[in-house]
């Protein structure tokens, strides 16, 4: 099958990766511009770019597909299937209806949980016992096209927003295979998804990453892992921003904010039900440290105030 395929970040990357290991042609390689990243802020190549351009595949970067000459390159491709991992970009109903069978995305969820942007982060965030790839031939609405295969996976109760991005990735490329070896044999069966059981996956804000210490303990030991590695939790101390990598529910009561105790075990900070021991921290211009390391150079004493 000839297939144009759209993704830009790390999981998209990996559905790339397995698609090429499976021998499919594909003709052309969608992807952002590059962008300004790092300290000295160079332009930088997308992963999906960077895997293209080791297996010498053509790749195109629109600013937009709305426009009437990228419809054109992708028009006169030819391609039977465009395979979408989050790409970024809005693919408008002419672009969908280029390929002879259309589009197909690769979604970090269990549709229609979780439609949008931040699914990985919401499950999490949500405290859900599993997620999973769901892929989904699109339509011109949010993630609302017929579901033709979905995969589940358990989250575990350690899983970060990056321990399941990874695990997701694997089994979304896994899953994009599958269902393109199974669509020549009509197999797939298209499924409507249930409106009712609808969520809707928002964008993660930074300021929304700011604990609320009021919230129960098991709530913002979520938020905890579901923020890690962005945007990261955080707490202000002395007017200063402070990260928190790793943290786990503990017994202890007092106003919410309020450190209970600190020593190289933890840093317990009392929350609306119950308190947290926070065992990874980052200072604002620092690096990420075990709480022994990090109290090793900051003395953070029982009676201080988080906000």
């Amino acid at each position: 099958m000839r297939l144009i395929f759209a993704g830009t970040p790390d999981f998209a990357a990996t559905a790339l990766q397995a698609l090429i290991q499976a021998g499919h042609d594909i003709v052309l390689v969608l992807t952002q511009p590059d962008r300004p990243a790092g300290r000295g802020m160079q332009l930088r190549h997308s992963s999906v770019k960077t895997v293209a351009l080791q297996h010498g595949l053509p790749v195109a970067q629109p600013q937009s597909l709305k426009d009437a000459e990228a419809q054109a390159q992708l028009r006169a491709l030819g391609a039977d299937l465009m395979i979408v991992a989050a790409y970024g970009l809005i693919l408008p109903q002419s672009v969908l209806d280029i390929p002879r069978l259309g589009c197909l995305n690769i979604h970090a969820s269990l549709l229609p949980r979780w439609r949008g942007a931040a699914p990985i982060q919401r499950a999490l965030l949500a405290g859900d016992a599993e997620t999973g790839i769901t892929i989904m031939q699109m339509d011109a609405g949010l993630d609302t096209g017929a579901m033709l295969l979905r995969k589940s996976l358990a989250i575990a109760p350690a899983d970060t927003a990056q321990t399941l991005h990874d695990k997701l990735a694997a089994l979304g490329s896994m899953a994009i295979v599958e269902a393109l070896n199974q669509l020549p044999q009509h197999l797939l069966v298209p499924q409507a998804q249930d409106e009712a059981l609808a969520t809707y996956a928002a964008k993660i804000s930074k300021e929304e990453a700011r604990i609320d210490w009021n919230q129960p303990a098991a709530k913002i030991e979520r938020a905890v892992r579901a923020y890690n590695p962005v945007p990261g939790a955080f707490a202000m101390r002395n007017g200063e921003p402070l990260k928190l990598w790793a943290a786990q529910i503990a017994s202890g009561q007092g106003a919410p904010g309020t450190v209970l105790a600190s020593d190289k075990g933890g840093i317990l900070v009392a929350c609306g039900d119950g308190a947290l021991r926070v065992t990874e921290l980052q200072r604002a211009g620092g690096k990420r440290l075990d709480v022994a390391q990090f109290l090793a150079g900051v003395a953070i004493a029982p009676g201080e105030r988080w906000t």
